[in-house]
């Protein structure tokens, strides 16, 4: 009995190794020069987290690379299919919407569809910080930048809050890693940066006045930076 379930586990492990190698990038009928792009965008994310194990790395590049690949894929179809309908001397312009309609639609459930693939793709190789440095590279590290101004801006943010603040940033950037290129990805946020601001205001702060005296705060920073290079 003990030997054979050692025989099973031994099976279940040889093929997590065999599914856990066969990562390649998903090159094939494209731009070598797109291809080269991506795959270095990919690195240079992933170099960020200086794994030791070089084969490891270029998995996890790969995986990255593979996400880009798969959103590229995504949008280009939905384009086309919009570029199609529009095209359409058949169509009436009823037709005409619904066809784009359609295509947006297309666009979500493929999208939704792969989104919790890629962290599970990465949780084979890395852990959830790491996993996390991976989305924050992909979205130009604005959780960060944004939750830490937030904090510098209002000190006298409570616990609860600043949760919550981290928590739609994290969620911001789910949306944000799905979206077809820069710009998107700066709305994405940009909608939750309302959220909370109009979450904040509810809970009595003042804003606008927050952000006059952080902007003194920054400047008088500065100069003591200033001043204290001078004496040097």
């Amino acid at each position: 009995m003990m030997k054979k379930r050692f025989q099973i586990v031994l099976v279940v492990m040889l093929l997590v190794t065999a599914s856990v190698s066969a990562v390649e990038p998903d090159s094939k009928n494209r731009d070598p020069k797109y291809v080269s792009s991506i795959l270095e965008r990919s690195k240079k994310i992933v170099d960020k987290l200086e794994l030791k194990d070089t084969v490891v790395a270029r998995q996890v590049i790969n995986i990255v690379s593979n996400r880009y690949f798969k959103l590229n894929d995504i949008y280009a179809r939905r384009d086309s299919l919009v570029k199609a309908a529009k095209a359409s001397e058949k169509l009436s312009a009823d037709a005409k919407n619904a066809a784009v309609t359609a295509a947006q639609n297309e666009k979500d459930a493929a999208l939704y569809r792969t989104h919790f693939a890629f962290p599970a793709d990465l949780s084979l190789y890395l852990n959830d910080a790491q996993i996390e440095a991976i989305k924050d590279g992909m979205t130009y590290g604005v959780v960060k930048v944004t939750y830490d101004s937030t904090l510098d801006m209002i000190p006298s943010l409570k616990k609860d809050e600043k949760a919550q603040i981290l928590a739609w940033l994290k969620e911001a950037r789910e949306f944000a890693l799905d979206a077809e290129n820069s710009n998107k990805k700066h709305e994405a946020f940009g909608k939750y940066k309302g959220r909370i601001n109009n979450y904040l205001s509810k809970r009595g702060y003042d804003l606008v006045r927050e952000r006059e005296e952080w902007y003194k705060r920054i400047k008088a920073r500065e100069e003591a930076q200033k001043n204290k290079k001078q004496d040097v």
